[in-house]
């Protein structure tokens, strides 16, 4: 299938699976006149990368995790992996959080000193 009619199937743009070839997150053969063919497990193909990259995964670590999880077989490296990388977005989360609560202290003092007529210290 063209590059056209991937897009439409998948709902991806043409730019993002260009961009997936790039990352050699997928494969497309030239054909005359060097246009892109698909085959027709791309559509498979395009969906999972959709999924692994709403997952928080970065094209790198799709690219090591997709010769793996295309086949559906969950290998203990693969799920070992998926784990780890479920940790560090704990991780992130977990600082997120923190840093939420420091701006929530910031606009509560902030608020405090504008209702009270206060200015900041040094201003």
């Amino acid at each position: 299938m063209r590059i056209g009619e991937l897009a439409a199937l998948t709902g991806v743009s043409v730019r993002a699976l260009r961009y997936y070839e790039e990352q050699e997150l997928l494969a497309a053969e030239r054909g005359p006149g060097g246009r892109r063919r698909y085959p027709d497990d791309a559509v498979d193909r395009v969906r999972l990368i959709q999924r692994l990259y709403a997952a928080g995964l970065s094209s790198r670590t799709i690219r090591e995790l997709l010769p793996r999880a295309a086949d559906g077989d969950a290998t203990p490296e693969l799920l070992e992996r998926l784990s780890a990388e479920r940790r560090r977005l704990d991780g992130r989360i977990d600082e997120l959080l923190t840093t939420r609560g420091e701006l929530d202290e910031v606009i509560a003092l902030a608020t405090d000193n504008w209702r009270t007529g206060h200015r900041c210290p040094n201003h």
